[in-house]
């Protein structure tokens, strides 16, 4: 189910208006909002909480309002909050400067940064921005490593994100070849917009026979500001400053099947401006599609839609007819007709799994490139894609022929449009975005590209040869597999890290989370990482700090406190090897499922403390020994559901001292005297006991950080482990081995001249042993 809402939505018809053949323009106001979220320290980007906003078409104007709110009173100081903003996809950030993995591309975003002690707020605002959805992603600052015990009060701050925006429902429509007669003031620009096709390959916009209105020697030098396309922050619109009575913008590469935003502004102060627009586009070529006939069905795409077997039947074929591969490539040639000036390769979509996508051309992995024209493949990807990595992975087929060394074959990676004129000098870019350019060439045969966080569009990939002499000789067709697939992470984060799949409402992503000093979007930043042995030292303290458990194990079974004794076993056991698995480099051993030894280890843990302290109270064995299995079911259900919250563990640790309290000031009164009676029991073994237990909690909830972990925990299981033997009370005078008792009722006891000899009740005084 969905959480994310929206908490008002306002349609308020506003009364502003643009003068002209188009009639009134109107706009609307909308309002959306999410709920608030806590924010955490940066520490990997699943730290980030990352909220996704939709924005119409025609919007003029959007406004954020970031507000963060201080959950607690206490003074906690002042922090920023990071707070990041990208269109199309996830924001891709890197807010510690660690090393990105190799052939991984990114373009950093808007990164806003707001000081806060109890409440602040500050708007963000953006003029003509891009359709389509917008994401937000906040953060504290980089997490200084101390491991916070979950329920135990600290600084928590929240964050809430507002959107209100501002947009036209009639906007006019500028018709190809059509003069459209408008009116622009300082304040009411005009707005109109285009729609262009695919395959344009350039289109202009012109204004002409402007004119102020007013009488005067400039009333025909108009002052306008043509502005084309929208603002996404990495790019913007392209903008012409026009004077005089006309102008115009051109686009060569403009991006495919959208519309497109005009915004004419007046650059004359309390001056309208009456003007003529008009827009031309060019279809420069249109493709000619191949490696589907018009007898193919789905049978056939179905037979080339396991990649393995279309590579393996695509090797064999290039291994035994490369004859006839050439004259396959040559008879497209010859067939590809005047007017079209690029192949175009039908792309088969195979979703894999979640964050899991598969591009492959239909008529097997080996796409045919020549010097004449470029080829073109096309990549639908969709919004439930954006949260995985875009992998281009672009391999020189040289089984048949070989490639000289001034030869290479050019590809380009671009969103929206294709880049249709490949060469060396040219930049791999069109009109209003940015692409990705890569090269193979017999020295280098591979290439690739990882795009974290990809916009969510359509993508083309281009491919020609490219050769710096006259021409490429003999060899005119070269054959290449480009692998073109989504991943959820970058090389599945490598040795040292884990993929996790992360959602925000409905929005899946992924992230790495790194281990052992790791970092980076890959795990692949060695710059802190852990050596071995300090990994094998951190391993062997936190699992034979665990054998001090064994002189508690000896103590209790000397004094026949056989329950408590295989309770203190069953957490040594557990937590040996819990923290054997709970290591993050590769000194690691798991003897089970790592979930299983972390709940195993909680639950032996708490019930140590559990029984130990009930031992002290000296109830009844019925009494003890129901409350042993009472208190063990409720540990168990609570660790259930949430094993790692701190009352788990003091809440059992203050109902046992509760009882045992209460135990220890009934015999006090009764008796008269305090219990235990003897001062060497509190000297020499309560005090140094309950001293322990405070160290060892004050360092388990205070001290612990991710640096000094593997000894303050190490330390921990010490000292809990030397205060069992301290408080472990002395054997019970009538308690036998195993602990049968000389009170039970089947013990064979003397008789003397028909009468049975009593044994005494009298309490025991908790005397040294």
């Amino acid at each position: 189910m969905e959480l994310c809402f929206i908490r008002g939505l306002l349609f308020v018809a506003l009364t502003a208006t643009t003068f002209g053949d188009d009639g009134q323009v109107t706009f609307v106001s909308e309002l959306s909002s999410k709920p608030a979220q806590k924010l955490s320290k940066y520490g990997w980007f699943g730290n980030v909480r990352l909220q996704r906003f939709h924005i119409p078409e025609e919007t003029a104007v959007a406004r954020w309002l970031f507000s963060v709110t201080k959950g607690h009173k206490f003074n906690c100081g002042q922090h920023n909050v990071t707070i990041h903003i990208r269109w199309g996809a996830p924001p891709v950030i890197n807010p510690i400067g660690s090393v990105f993995p190799n052939a991984t591309l990114w373009s950093p975003c808007l990164s806003l940064t707001l000081p806060v002690t109890s409440h602040s707020s500050t708007t963000f605002n953006l003029s003509n921005p891009a359709s389509g959805d917008w994401y937000v992603g906040a953060h504290l600052p980089e997490d200084d490593g101390r491991i916070e015990q979950k329920g135990f009060p600290s600084c928590s701050y929240f964050f809430q994100p507002q959107l209100s925006i501002r947009r036209a429902v009639d906007t006019p429509i500028l018709q190809q070849g059509t003069f459209l007669q408008l009116t622009a003031a300082p304040d009411k620009p005009a707005r109109l917009k285009f729609y262009v096709p695919e395959f344009a390959s350039s289109l202009s916009v012109s204004v002409a026979d402007c004119s102020s209105g007013e009488g005067g020697a400039d009333s025909g030098n108009c002052s306008l500001v043509l502005r084309l396309g929208s603002t996404s922050l990495q790019e913007g619109p392209v903008t012409v400053n026009c004077s005089g009575i006309s102008c115009s913008a051109a686009l060569s590469s403009p991006p495919w099947d959208t519309w497109l935003r005009v915004v004419v502004e007046s650059g004359q102060d309390n001056r309208t401006v009456t003007f003529n627009v008009v827009s031309n586009y060019t279809v420069g070529c249109k493709p000619k599609s191949v490696g589907l006939t018009a007898d193919d069905d789905i049978n056939k795409l179905r037979g080339n839609s396991s990649y393995t077997n279309a590579t393996s039947a695509a090797n064999s074929s290039a291994v035994t007819e490369p004859v006839a591969f050439r004259n396959e490539s040559a008879s497209l040639l010859s067939l590809l007709p005047a007017s079209a000036c690029v192949w175009s390769i039908p792309v088969l979509y195979e979703e894999v799994d979640v964050l899991s996508l598969r591009f492959t051309p239909v008529n097997g992995p080996n796409v045919s490139v020549t010097d004449t024209h470029p080829t073109l493949l096309t990549y639908p990807l969709y919004a439930q894609a954006t949260g995985g990595t875009l992998n281009l992975q672009l391999t020189l087929n040289t089984t048949n022929v070989t490639l000289g060394n001034s030869s290479s074959v050019v590809a380009c990676l671009s969103p929206w449009a294709p880049v249709l004129e490949l060469n060396q000098s040219q930049p791999c870019r069109t009109a209003l975005y940015g692409g990705y350019g890569v090269n193979v060439n017999a020295s280098v045969p591979k290439a690739v590209v990882r795009l974290p966080f990809p916009q969510s569009t359509t993508w083309y990939l281009t491919l020609q040869l490219i050769c710096n002499s006259s021409d490429c000789g003999n060899l005119s067709v070269v054959s290449v597999v480009p692998e073109v697939f989504i991943s959820a992470c970058v090389e599945d984060c490598g040795t040292y890290g884990e993929c996790r799949l992360l959602r925000s409402y409905s929005y899946l992503y992924a992230a790495c989370v790194c281990k052992a000093g790791w970092s980076g979007w890959g795990c692949t930043d060695s710059s802190t990482a852990q050596s071995y042995s300090r990994q094998l030292t951190a391993t062997l303290l936190l699992t034979f700090s665990n054998l001090f458990f064994l002189p508690a194990i000896v103590v209790a079974v000397r004094r026949y406190y056989i329950t408590e004794a295989s309770v203190y076993l069953f957490t040594m056991f557990f937590s040996t090897f819990y923290h054997a698995c709970d290591q993050p480099g590769a000194a690691v051993l798991c003897i089970m499922d790592y979930d299983a030894l972390q709940y195993c280890d909680f639950l032996g843990s708490v019930c140590s403390f559990w029984v130990t302290i009930l031992c002290m109270a000296r109830i009844g064995d019925i009494f003890k020994y129901t409350l042993f299995m009472l208190g063990a079911l409720l540990i168990a259900m609570s660790m259930q559901l949430d094993r790692k919250g701190l009352w788990n563990l003091l809440g059992p640790i203050l109902c046992s001292i509760l009882i045992m309290v209460t135990t220890w000031v009934y015999r006090g009164v009764r008796q008269r005297h305090c219990y235990p009676p003897s001062w060497k029991r509190w000297v020499f073994f309560l005090i140094p006991g309950v001293l322990c237990a405070l160290i060892g909690v004050c360092l388990y909830i205070f001290a612990e950080t991710e640096d000094n972990y593997y000894y303050t925990h190490s330390l921990w299981h010490i000292l809990v482990a030397t205060c069992v033997v301290f408080l472990l009370p002395p054997k019970e005078k009538n308690r036998e081995a195993f602990g049968w008792t000389r009170g039970w009722s089947w013990s064979w006891r003397p008789r003397v001249c028909g009468y049975t000899l009593c044994q005494s009740s009298k309490d025991e005084l908790y005397t040294v042993t």
